[in-house]
Order: C-alpha cells, then sequence, then structure tokens
C-alpha cells in the first residue's frame, strides 16, 4: 500500500527542492531545465510526477484535445507551474487557477525561478471548490 502524504508536507519537499535546484543552478536558465531538475529530484525520491500533462477541455458537445498543459502533476494532487521571467505578470496566477478549476483539484504552486532569492518567487495557488486530489 502506497504511503498516502499531506499536501503541507508536499509542498514542502517541493519548495525545499526548489531551493536546493536554485541554489546549484541559479535563476539564469530556461523553464525547462527546472522542470527536468525538479520532476528528475521529485521521482528520485518516489513520487508519482506526470510531466507536461496535455489535458482536453470539454464545451458542451465540443471536445477539445490537448487544450492545455500542466508543468508537473504530484502525487494527483498538486498542479506545479513553473515560470523563469521577471517580472512575473498576473496572468499566470489566473492561468494555474484554471488548471486547477479544470481538474476541479484544490492545490497548485506557481514557482518562478528567475528570482534572486527563491522564497520570493514560490506561490501557494488554491481552489477552494476543488477536491483533494484526482480520482
Amino acid at each position: 500500500m502506497k504511503k498516502v502524504i499531506p499536501i503541507n508536507e508536499l509542498t514542502a519537499v517541493v519548495v525545499d527542492l526548489c531551493i536546493k535546484i536554485h541554489s546549484r543552478i541559479g535563476p539564469g536558465c530556461f523553464e525547462k531545465v527546472y522542470e527536468e531538475i525538479l520532476y528528475y529530484e521529485l521521482t528520485k525520491l518516489g513520487f508519482n510526477v506526470q510531466r507536461q500533462l496535455l489535458l482536453p477541455i470539454q464545451y458542451n458537445e465540443l471536445l477539445i484535445k490537448n487544450a492545455y498543459k500542466i508543468d508537473l502533476l504530484v502525487e494527483d494532487k498538486l498542479v506545479l507551474e513553473l515560470k523563469s521571467l521577471f517580472p512575473l505578470p498576473p496572468v499566470y496566477f489566473n492561468q494555474i487557477h484554471t488548471h486547477l478549476s479544470l481538474l476541479n483539484l484544490k492545490h497548485g504552486m506557481l514557482i518562478n525561478f528567475k528570482m534572486p532569492l527563491m522564497k520570493d518567487g514560490i506561490h501557494r495557488v488554491f481552489n477552494n471548490s476543488g477536491r483533494e486530489e484526482m480520482s
């Protein structure tokens, strides 16, 4: 039986890994670099991580395949949207809110590696009407 990790512990692991990665690589790389390294670190710790997850949108009878993409989905309950730009436009908060709503999930993180201090680039995002994990 797989151990269920509470969301606050999972987000703490993600924060620690982001700080570790940022301290080793710095703020100057492309988003893809941080995504690959974070994926590597999370899977090395035994977490179930889906990367570049393409998802559909259903609008009435219209199904739009591959309508949006999730950078990382961890343990089927935490959406990670990674960025590497400064300043971070507010539209990216809307983007992750939309992802959480479409997935009907509660927890997400917007992580911007282009900050001098990594802690300033980490944002928790919530969808209060979402569920704790995908079923």
